[in-house]
This record gives structure tokens, C-alpha cells and sequence, in this order.
């Protein structure tokens, strides 16, 4: 079988529906899988913003009901395609599920529904499928929001008449968000009891979602080798690593790409100034010029920029990173870059640290794609403190736009940054990486990486040049995605023989 013919199911899409990097993995991998010969489509629901970003939607006048509990809920199938790369998008249309400003909650916290949102949600998917007799080779579902289709496939809940030995891969972009809600939800899903158990989808008396992708797909992935081995141990495993290392020759970890034609400094139209490696120098001095002015700090070339953009969470390093930000606003010439928006009590302690310090600090709680670009653009250093990071995309943009990276030592950021090292010729660093979980370790590292940037001009040129030289394109993680899909398939011809 030399081409795949795969559906992807998934609650986020770039640019349609969008809270963090699963939507750009959405975006870039079955664009890639197209341009390799495949074809490829994406299921998502018909959220208020994917209807509202796409710039065609076909009715295809294909409506069904969908069994949820003791009631049946309407589904319509709405279809658009992403115009850089010609992808067919399927939205599954519920205005009572989808219709909502937000994805999965508002700021009274998660929506009390998801549950039935996202049951309805694969329900409907494989409605869809059947009904449009997509001949179908591979499922690929992402995240919990998708969990629940490999449970529906095996347990033969639904069946695909034009694809009968579909094979389903089931991605982990975030072990640690697993759809889990209480034991009488169960009921909804329409799955039969018997799989509501410690060997099934049953978690700790709950449903959980992500446990069901887990044990019931073919093939399970994670978004890169050294997350995959972390989840496997109790410390990061979320309580499913027993699970996991139960399932370890199926699980296969592979790294994130970067969408080059959205992220690449020689051509991004969101920049003041293109550059390349071979003219960053100059380039990257109009972008931070540049940036200084849009976001009123001082406009002064000697002054180092760290750049910060992403949730303000705990899971981000945001509990550690504060601390040390403070003490560097009230000592340090240096300016804080932060794009994102988050938890309360995060928003709160930055907001109070920008009115103190608004010469050497900006705050935008909010997300911009095109600031996003210009601040990786426009800063000396990109800081990632996670507390655990399955992947990480920022620190490959910032590689790709000369902003070396300070990272912590989890996780795909292990797999992506060569730190330097004190004893070491450094012939191949990237970056900078601290490894113990505390503020005076980040202090430490970044203390390091600013003294690198003020006083070894050759040693920084050589972090810059290596992470601008490296190729972080999808082409490669595809092909390995490629191998998942026909061992999955293979996996499941041989489970129906």
C-alpha cells in the first residue's frame, strides 16, 4: 500500500479554532502528508471561529442523528478547505455544542458539557465517514477531545461500511489533559459496560477520554522521544504510565516540525525586516528596533530582549519564572518580552510588575500570531522554564530566527536544544538549558546565557548560526508518521485474521 488515505479527528485547527500548538500540528502535518501523496482530510468541530475563518463552506446537505445517552442530537456536515494547501476540512455542525466564543470553557472554568460535546463529537465523526463512504485506511486522533473512536471502532459500536479494517493511531500532545468526568457520564457514550473497567476506559471510578485512545488503538504516538519515555515513569505519567509502559512497543515518539511557509524569517510578512543566516545580524537589529517602538520600551540596540510567549500556566514555568523576572526588573538592563494569557493569579502578579517596571517590562495578555512572530524576531533570547513540555514549538521558531532558546531539560525540548557546556567545545550548541526545577537554577542559566550574549560575541554568533542552520521542516517527522500508520494498519488486518 503505497498510499494512505487518512482522516485526522481533531478539536483544533490553525488558523479556524486555536488555543496552542496542537492546532499548528493540525495545520502542518496532513499538508505535508498531501504534498507526499497521501490523501489526507481533517474532521473539527464547527466552532463560532472556524465558521467565521473560513473563507468557503459548502453545505453538503448531509444531516444525521446521533446517539448521545437516551437521546439522539442532530449533526450536519459542513465542508472547507485551508487555501495554502488545498486540505479538505469537515466541520461537524451543532450550534447548541459549538456554537460558543470559547473551545473548551470560559472564565468560570471548563464547560460543564464537554463531555457530551466531545462524545457527540466522535459519534458524529464516524457517522460522517460512513455516510460520505470515505474510504478511509488510518484514523489519526489527537488528544482526548478524539479518544474515544479506537473504543468505538474495536468494541464494533460503529462500524465503517466502506472501511472496514480501518486502523486507528491516537496522538498524546499533552498527557496530562485527559478528558476525565464522572462514572454515570458513561452512559452517554453508548459503549458496552463491560469495557468500564480497570483493563478498559474506567479511571480511578471516572471515564477518561485519553485512556480509551490508549488502550484501544492500534498504534499510539507522542510528539517526541524523550517525552515518550518520560511518560512511562510515575513522575510525569500522569497516572497512566502503567498503561503506557504496558503498550511500549506501540508507542513511538516523534518530534514536531515547523511550518516553513509560516515560520521562516527570510520570507514572514509579519516582520519589519527579512533576514536569513547569512545576514541575521542586521536583519534581527531592525526586528528588535522595531519591536521596542511597537511595544514602547526603549529603543536601544545594547539592551538584551528575552521573549516570552505562551499560557501563563504553572505547566509553563511560570511559578519559577516570576520570581527570577522580578529580581532582574530591579537590577538587571534588560527587557521582558511576554505575549500570552492564562491564570489569574499569573495575570495578576505580571500585571502588578509592569506598572512597577513598564521601561523594562511588556505585558500583552492576550494572543497575536503576528506579534508572536515579530517577538521571536526581535528578541536575543527566547526563555522556555517548562515544568514538563511534550514538545515545544517556540523553541524551533526561535532556532529558526536566531533567538537562542534557554530552556529547561524535559521532555521534546531535550530532544530539540544542544545546550552548552562548560566542558565541552560547544562546536554544536544551540542553546542554553538548566536541568533542576527551581528559580536559582533558571537564575543560574540565564545568568549564563546573558553574560554569553554581552561579553563572547564569536561563542553567540555560533548559537545563532547553528540554530538558523538546522532543519526542523515536517518532511521528516511525516515519514516516520508514514511507518505508524502502516504498522497500525498491519496491527489491525492481523487482529481481524
Amino acid at each position: 500500500m503505497d498510499k494512505l488515505n487518512i482522516a485526522m479527528v481533531s478539536s483544533e485547527l490553525a488558523p479556524l479554532a486555536k488555543t496552542g500548538g496542537l492546532a499548528d500540528v493540525l495545520s502542518a502535518l496532513p499538508s505535508q502528508l498531501l504534498k507526499r501523496g497521501h490523501q489526507c482530510c481533517v474532521f473539527l468541530p464547527a466552532y463560532k471561529s472556524a465558521i467565521a475563518k473560513s473563507e468557503q463552506i459548502e453545505d453538503l446537505h448531509l444531516g444525521f442523528p446521533v446517539p448521545l445517552g437516551d437521546t439522539q442530537i442532530a449533526a450536519r456536515v459542513l465542508k472547507t478547505r485551508m487555501a495554502d494547501s488545498g486540505l479538505t476540512v469537515y466541520l461537524i455542525d451543532q450550534p447548541r455544542y459549538f456554537d460558543r466564543d470559547q473551545l473548551y470553557g470560559d472564565v468560570h472554568g471548563d464547560f460543564q458539557d464537554n463531555c457530551a460535546r466531545f462524545t457527540f463529537f466522535n459519534r458524529a465523526v464516524l457517522e460522517a465517514i460512513r455516510r460520505l463512504r470515505l474510504p478511509i485506511n488510518v484514523i489519526h486522533c489527537h488528544d482526548w477531545q478524539a479518544g474515544l473512536i479506537p473504543a468505538y471502532l474495536k468494541t464494533g459500536t460503529e462500524t465503517l461500511d466502506n472501511s472496514p479494517m480501518v486502523a486507528t493511531v491516537m496522538t498524546i500532545h499533552n498527557l496530562a489533559y485527559q478528558g476525565r468526568y464522572w462514572a454515570p457520564d458513561f452512559a452517554m457514550t453508548g459503549l458496552p459496560y463491560e469495557v468500564f473497567n480497570a483493563a478498559g476506559i474506567e479511571f480511578y471510578s471516572d471515564l477518561c477520554f485519553l485512556k480509551s485512545g490508549l488502550i484501544f488503538a492500534d498504534e499510539l504516538t507522542t510528539v517526541s522521544s524523550n517525552y515518550a519515555k518520560e511518560i512511562q515513569r510515575p513522575e510525569f505519567g500522569c497516572a497512566l504510565d502503567g498503561v503506557l509502559r504496558s503498550r511500549s512497543d506501540q508507542l513511538h515518539g516523534i518530534v514536531n516540525g515547523v511550518d516553513y511557509s509560516a515560520w521562516n524569517p527570510a520570507t514572514d510578512q509579519n516582520l519589519p525586516e527579512n533576514y536569513s543566516v547569512d545576514n541575521w545580524a542586521a536583519g534581527k537589529a531592525k526586528c528588535k528596533a522595531a519591536l521596542q517602538e511597537e511595544l514602547d520600551l526603549p529603543i536601544d540596540p545594547n539592551i538584551p530582549i528575552i521573549g516570552m510567549v505562551g499560557r501563563l500556566a504553572t505547566q509553563k514555568g511560570w511559578d519559577i519564572t516570576i520570581p527570577v523576572m522580578e529580581r532582574w526588573l530591579s537590577h538587571a538592563n534588560v527587557q521582558w518580552v511576554v505575549l500570552g494569557s492564562g491564570e489569574a493569579r499569573y495575570q495578576d502578579w505580571l500585571t502588578s510588575l509592569r506598572a512597577r517596571f513598564s521601561d523594562r517590562l511588556s505585558l500583552q495578555l492576550k494572543f497575536s500570531e503576528p506579534l508572536a512572530h515579530r517577538i521571536e524576531a526581535g528578541s536575543d533570547l527566547f526563555l522556555m522554564p517548562s515544568q514538563y513540555e511534550p514538545c515545544g514549538l517556540n523553541q524551533l521558531y526561535s532556532l529558526l530566527y536566531g533567538t537562542v532558546p534557554v530552556v529547561h531539560a524535559v521532555g521534546g525540548l531535550v530532544d530539540t536544544v544542544s545546550p552548552m557546556n562548560l566542558n565541552s567545545s560547544n562546536e554544536f550548541a544551540t542553546g542554553f538549558a538548566f536541568h533542576e526545577y527551581n528559580s536559582d537554577a533558571l537564575d543560574n542559566c540565564l545568568t549564563w546565557a546573558m553574560q554569553t550574549h554581552q561579553e563572547e560575541p564569536e561563542a553567540w554568533t555560533r548559537l545563532v548560526t547553528n540554530g538558523m542552520k538546522q532543519d526542523w521542516s515536517w518532511d521528516a517527522s511525516a515519514a516516520v508518521y508514514e511507518n505508524v500508520y502502516r504498522s497500525a494498519i498491519s496491527r489491525r488486518i492481523n487482529e481481524i485474521k
